[in-house]
């Protein structure tokens, strides 16, 4: 492997560090090399290639936002002994402990970032001599990926669609709750594109010497509350991130149901990762829905 990321990365030093770190679905390194210090994930499953695309689109897309911290990432490498890995910038993370006002803030202004841009592109074609795509990038107006990602190893269809209800249901649900349950969560409640992280737990974040940092998301454009279900699973969130994140983004009336039906989903996706350990509560949670 290491002779391939040589190649790959053109760089006649490849040291390991030392640093290691290894979740439920991958494997992970350190190394030193020409150009500095990289992060390599490894996974050896026929799908990792996906998986890992998904992830490097998804770390574009939140980077290009400069709103919240994420590794940089390099390259997706084939490797010849199959699987792949996914190449990124080393960043010295630990665990988040006095940055959970920042993580909030930072939160906010990821979910909010299109919103504005959408908010700017509008007053650009009321102004006279401006016109549509005048700002650098047009804001997105549907629901979805460019690429599909994965929660875990499971791919994430993220087809476009231009209805919240009807791409959560469709794309995320489906067949796991009955889908004329949902709207009536969504009465009265202004839905617009927000770029989600996708994955974010308690351990997909933490904080460098500069501040609060995410990592391996799994992201597309959705509610923002979306976010905050498998938030809530976990921990790992305090109240003061809740209390500067809500400042910037406040609860809309209905926001604890909405909360559970997102949590479903995570529920959902656990127990198809890891087994019957979810079982009971994914039940519950469509139980409570479903009165």
């Amino acid at each position: 492997m290491e002779a391939k990321l040589k190649e790959e990365l053109g760089t006649c030093m490849l040291r390991s560090t030392g640093h290691s770190a290894g979740g439920c679905i991958s494997e992970g390194q350190s190394y030193d090399t020409d150009h500095g210090r990289v992060f390599v994930k490894i996974n050896h499953k026929s799908q990792a290639k996906r998986m890992f695309d998904g992830e490097m689109a998804s770390l574009h897309t939140i980077l290009n936002t400069e709103t919240i911290q994420v590794p940089k990432p390099v390259k997706v490498v084939e490797l010849d002994t199959g699987g792949s890995a996914f190449v990124m910038q080393h960043l010295d993370m630990r665990g988040l402990t006095k940055y959970s006002t920042q993580l909030g803030e930072n939160l906010a202004n990821l979910h909010l970032h299109n919103k504005r841009r959408q908010d700017k592109q509008s007053r650009e074609q009321q102004t006279v001599g401006k016109g549509a795509g005048q700002s650098e990038t047009p804001a997105v107006t549907e629901y979805g990926f460019h690429v599909p990602t994965c929660c875990g190893y499971l791919p994430q269809e993220n087809e476009w669609q231009d209805d919240w209800v009807a791409f959560y249901s469709r794309h995320r649900l489906q067949h796991q709750l009955n889908m004329l349950k949902i709207p009536q969560l969504f009465a009265d409640v202004e839905v617009a594109p927000a770029l989600l992280h996708g994955d974010l737990w308690g351990g997909n974040v933490a904080q460098t010497a500069e501040g609060p940092v995410v990592f391996d998301p799994a992201s597309f454009y959705g509610h923002h509350e979306y976010e905050l279900g498998i938030m809530a699973m976990f921990g790992g969130f305090g109240r003061p991130f809740y209390a500067a994140y809500h400042e910037s983004v406040p609860k809309a009336p209905g926001f604890a149901q909405r909360n559970q039906l997102y949590q479903l989903f995570h529920n959902l996706n656990h127990w198809n990762h890891f087994g019957g350990g979810y079982r009971d509560t994914s039940i519950r949670i469509m139980k409570d829905l479903a009165k």
